[in-house]
């Protein structure tokens, strides 16, 4: 498989020196020789600019590669799984794939990856925040085997968010192989997110958009055009490999029509209060499971209640992209085959209903696929659960109130306003509706209902499904850049240590003659132990320096003070700048365990926050 290839880097140092008759496979002394001898070439021979050009597009040609492995092979095995089902009829099987899906993914996940590898983007958001973009070698390849297995057995998830993850960890470990900063080991991880994405729904702009406004990557030139180098680099190959054939076709067999704008605005409403329901409902439901200890218990519960919900709503099985092209398609009550409702298809008012147990129970089975064990994101439900709200909303208005909605555009359109309440993410709703189902033709009405849910959400909730765990536990700086560049700043560099210490029985001539040699005018008082008693200023004592018959007399314990605000060595630097703030102090002393370490200065402080302002931002 693709995925297995991709991380031959990752298992090829732990191969042993073995000789064959037409081979020999390397040691990993080797492998680095050959890595030293590239990141060499590549300094002296070529400029840095046109190996970020290089290395995207190879990040591009391998994240789209492992986007369309994973997406044909979840594909096919869907096929062969439920295929020959006939459409009134009731399959028991569906009570069995589920769980066994969520059980082979978390004997895997537990006896062979042995790390958690759940929640793809949020993995890469906090990698981003706390991990200078560090993600783990076998993620190039775990999550991919991992969601294949949960998916293609019918559990309610999506590929994107372990494809982004699959290709956000391409392009970090090839950065770090070829020892590039931080600023385009991030860049990397943008342009591997930013190919899984363009090669798995042949939607290159989208690719980019998510890019920039999901992981909150710079919109500046030099992001941008290794970013487009990816992106079109994997649409191009999924056309290549896969035709051009959309994701899910739409024809537009309805015009927009001005008449609608309001019933679309009434859909952005809609759409946003589901996303505040999608979100609250998966993380109160994740702390449920989470609150099981018992793994195999959690793994039974979440199987047993995934498979009866998929056996009594079939559209629920897997990434519902089979059922958001029926809708396309004009087949809407297609979505009863193979349920316990199929002769409600006869019942305008039923068919309602069903498409309302739809939208309500797609978020407990998504919850109940991860909360078991399985490996998926939330992209799929989400523009699932688009699909059938729009779909929802305009059946419901037309069987109601006998209006005459085209049900088909309100689907499209539902997509795109579930995307940006979810995510948080109205440009990428928009872009990425379009290029995967083609449905240009209904660039307003995407617009409208994108903007009206997005403003709806953010009204009761702050923060996207992917940051909200992040922000929960403070791990959160990727869309704050100045926390991200405080981040990037070690307090221990800060410390300067050139300060005359004086001892708590010296005496003013001693002050006097420590005065004369330092540059400073913070002067710490420690005892015999390095434990700090105090500090003098020399602002505070400058008449009395010249006052020389003082100088046996006035001992330093006697005008010393104990500094009201200090700092730890163990403080990070933005605890250190809110006390700068708060205290409007230009210098903090550093106490560990009542240990004089040293002074931090606002100047230095600055100053280093502006160097690494540089080397965070692009020009």
């Amino acid at each position: 498989m693709a995925g297995l290839l991709i991380s031959l880097s990752y298992f090829l140092p732990l191969c042993a020196r073995k000789e064959t008759g037409l081979m020999k496979i390397p040691s990993s002394k080797e492998i680095q020789l050959l890595i030293d001898k590239l990141v060499t070439w590549r300094l002296t021979k070529i400029s840095e600019r046109n190996f970020i050009y290089i290395l995207s597009l190879i990040v591009g040609i391998v994240s789209g590669l492992a986007a369309l492995t994973l997406k044909k092979l979840i594909h096919l095995v869907e096929i062969q799984l439920t295929g020959w089902f006939e459409a009134n009829t009731v399959s028991f099987l569906y009570l069995a794939y589920p769980l066994l899906g969520i059980t082979l993914t978390w004997l895997f996940v537990k006896y062979i990856v042995k790390d958690d590898i759940g929640h793809g983007v949020s993995k890469i958001l906090f990698a981003i925040s706390r991990k200078s973009g560090r993600l783990k070698q076998h993620n190039t390849w775990t999550s991919m085997v991992a969601s294949s297995m949960t998916i293609g057995l019918g559990g309610s998830v999506g590929a994107e968010a372990p494809i982004v993850l699959t290709g956000a960890s391409i392009g970090s470990n090839l950065a770090r192989i070829f020892k590039l900063n931080y600023k385009y080991v991030i860049l990397m991880i943008g342009c591997g997110a930013a190919g899984a994405i363009a090669g798995i729904f042949k939607a290159p702009i989208a690719g980019i958009i998510f890019t920039l406004e999901v992981l909150m990557l710079d919109m500046t030139m030099a992001y941008l055009v290794p970013l487009l180098i990816s992106s079109v680099t994997a649409a191009s190959l999924s056309y290549v490999l896969m035709g051009n054939s959309m994701v899910m076709k739409f024809e537009l067999v309805n015009a927009f029509s001005t008449h609608n704008i309001g019933y679309y605005i009434l859909l952005g409403v809609f759409s946003g209060l589901v996303s505040f329901y999608f979100i609250r409902s998966i993380m109160w439901q994740e702390v449920r499971f989470g609150k099981i200890r018992n793994p195999l218990l959690r793994l039974l519960i979440g199987g047993t209640i995934l498979s009866f919900m998929v056996f009594m709503l079939p559209p629920l099985w897997g990434e519902g992209y089979t059922s958001i092209t029926r809708i396309f398609s004009g087949e809407g009550l297609d979505l009863l085959n193979n349920s316990f409702f199929f002769s409600w298809k006869e019942n305008d008012y039923l068919v309602v209903l069903f498409l309302l147990m739809i939208l309500v129970l797609k978020v407990v089975a998504t919850a109940a696929t991860t909360g078991g064990g399985g490996i998926g994101g939330v992209f799929a439900p989400t523009l699932f659960m688009g699909a059938i709200a729009g779909f929802f909303l305009a059946r419901a208005l037309n069987v109601f109130f006998h209006l005459d909605l085209p049900e088909e555009n309100f689907a499209l359109a539902g997509m795109a306003g579930l995307m940006a309440g979810v995510m948080h993410a109205p440009l990428t709703a928009i872009f990425l509706t379009a290029e995967i189902t083609g449905g240009y033709g209904l660039f307003i009405p995407l617009i409208i209902t994108s903007t009206v849910a997005y403003l709806t959400i953010m009204r009761f909730e702050p923060h996207s499904i992917y940051t909200k765990r992040l922000a929960l536990r403070g791990d959160l700086i990727t869309h704050d850049k100045d926390k991200a560049v405080l981040k990037l700043m070690q307090t221990r560099k800060l410390i300067e240590t050139d300060f005359e210490i004086l001892s708590p029985d010296a005496n003013l001539g001693d002050l006097a003659r420590a005065v004369s040699r330092s540059h400073r005018n913070l002067f710490p008082v420690v005892d015999e132990n390095g434990m700090m008693l105090g500090m003098v200023k020399l602002s505070e004592v400058r008449t009395l320096i010249f006052e020389t018959q003082l100088y046996e007399s006035v001992k330093i314990r006697d005008i010393m003070y104990m500094p009201k605000h200090f700092v730890s060595s163990r403080d990070s630097v933005e605890e250190i700048a809110e006390k700068f703030e708060s205290s409007g102090r230009f210098n903090l002393a550093v106490i560990d365990n009542g240990k004089y370490v040293g002074f931090v200065s606002r100047a230095t402080v600055f100053s280093h926050y502006r160097q690494n302002i540089r080397h965070f931002s692009s020009d």
